[in-house]
């Protein structure tokens, strides 16, 4: 999930603008919960990105008994 924090970012920003510029159409109200998801999405990714920026660069090594 934190590879994906740009495409959230994106995301967001699109649906908000789509959302809330004042456009009414059928599906507005699906756009405005599609932008609540992404925004909740992209903030728990910016946290994980965050907290857990080191566990990637973290080397396995056996354990010799």
């Amino acid at each position: 999930m934190k590879n994906y924090t740009i495409l959230f970012l994106v995301l967001t920003a699109l649906t908000g603008l789509i959302g809330f510029a004042g456009l009414s159409f059928k599906g507005i109200e699906f756009v405005r919960i599609g932008f609540l998801i992404f925004a909740d999405i992209l903030i728990i990714s910016v946290l994980a990105k965050l907290f857990f920026s080191n566990a990637g660069k973290m080397k396995l090594e056996r354990i010799r008994k």
